[in-house]
């Protein structure tokens, strides 16, 4: 509540304002993602096959790009409320319709088809199922961490972009 007035009493950046609001939330997320996975072993007995270091760095660059979201969000839109409705609908709807969660990326066609191959959820299930289920490492799984790599700072200047515009 009132990041703006905040914002405009700090000696701080954009970007260093930026990214002090989206770390906490990386941090939660990551302790979020070594439970997930910690259950998946112990309580589900799914096995990591492939490379854990792999797994964990794909899910910190998928933790930046979905908190990059909503702080994209929180910077385009004017209040919390349009703020938590609006990164409700762009990711859940995309992560569940069109990152190949439910019908393979590779079946669709047009937007969806586009919508799929540039989602980070898309990306992130690849390394996904290829560390638990095909024994895959970083070697066959870098070019599904490129694109999240993109992702990260294209978010952060939409945000910083979004930000100076509701300075206005």
């Amino acid at each position: 509540m009132g990041s703006i007035t905040n914002f405009y009493v700090t000696p701080v950046t954009r970007t260093e304002f930026l990214l002090g609001k989206q770390l906490p939330y990386v941090a939660l997320g990551m302790v979020n993602f070594l439970i997930m996975v910690a259950l998946a072993v112990f309580v589900f007995g799914v096995p990591i096959k492939g490379s854990f270091l792999t797994l964990a760095i794909a899910g910190l660059l998928y933790i930046f790009c979905a908190t990059g979201l909503g702080l994209l969000m929180s910077s385009v839109l004017n209040s919390q409320i349009a703020a938590i409705f609006g990164t409700m609908i762009a990711t859940l709807i995309p992560a569940v319709q069109f990152s190949g969660m439910i019908h393979p990326v590779s079946a669709m066609e047009g937007g969806a088809a586009f919508i799929g191959k540039i989602y980070p959820t898309a990306h992130f299930l690849i390394v996904s199922r290829g560390v638990f289920a095909k024994a895959l490492g970083m070697a066959d799984l870098y070019p599904y961490l490129i694109p999240l790599l993109i992702t990260i700072p294209v978010l952060l200047l939409l945000s910083i972009a979004g930000l100076r515009q509701q300075e206005k």
